[in-house]
């Protein structure tokens, strides 16, 4: 039997490491069972996103990540899954919270089709940011109320997404800016059909707005924008 708990603090520690903004946001996240599931989602993302820069070609990283699609496959199945952290915890995830299975299949996706598009333009940018940031909001939006509407989470998860794309210079500005000011006013009127329970899954777009702004606050600043997000419902 693999050792959950251990395994769950671990991930803990590695989201806090390589994805501190969507980790602090999982703070706001009342109950610690919610929180750890959520954090098994966005360990499934950093891991995705790490066999699609590890491998030393297109070819190499696209077999990684179909390395994940079968582990998904073993997931939604009923028998074990293979020897690895981040897949025992998905499993174990997808099985107690019935989640969407096209939506974790369509993160792998946007990580396939981004190896044949080093520099963005809008569309593949659009189709990344939904893929990956849309998809992985509407999974946390499920799991931290199966009764909310999860898809009202979608456009605060492309909003985080094309920020994403906007630091990493997978995009120019003049593509992101556009797609991501959208997004933002999207998100803000979408957020307020999420319950109170469901909103953490939306919190990233918050930091998004500093991208857009091209700025980078410092932690405080950051925490003290999701403080002022959670407390008042809006991104």
């Amino acid at each position: 039997m693999p050792d959950l708990v251990g395994d769950r603090d671990d991930l803990d520690q590695l989201i806090r490491r390589v994805d501190p903004d969507r980790w602090l946001t999982t703070r706001f996240i009342a109950d610690p069972s919610a929180r750890a599931d959520v954090i098994v989602l966005y360990a499934y993302d950093h891991e995705l996103a790490r066999a699609a820069v590890v491998g030393s070609t297109d070819l190499m990283a696209e077999i990684r990540l179909t390395w994940w699609r079968e582990v998904l496959g073993q997931a939604f199945g009923a028998g074990p899954v293979r020897r690895h952290p981040t897949a025992e915890a998905l499993a174990d995830v997808v099985r107690r919270r019935s989640l969407q299975q096209a939506l974790l299949e369509a993160m792998i996706d946007a990580r396939i089709e981004a190896l044949d598009h080093p520099t963005m333009n809008g569309e593949a940018a659009g189709r990344w940011a939904d893929g990956v940031g849309g998809s992985a909001a509407v999974l946390a939006a499920a799991m931290l109320d199966p009764a909310a509407e999860a898809e009202a989470a979608r456009p605060a998860g492309q909003a985080w997404g094309l920020g994403w794309l906007a630091r990493s210079k997978r995009a120019a500005p003049d593509v992101v800016r556009p797609l991501l000011r959208a997004a933002l006013e999207e998100a803000k009127a979408s957020v307020r059909r999420l319950s109170v329970a469901a909103l953490p899954a939306a919190l990233p777009a918050t930091l998004a707005r500093a991208d857009l702004a091209g700025r980078s606050p410092g932690p405080m600043a950051r925490r003290l924008s999701l403080v002022l997000a959670s407390a008042t419902g809006r991104v």
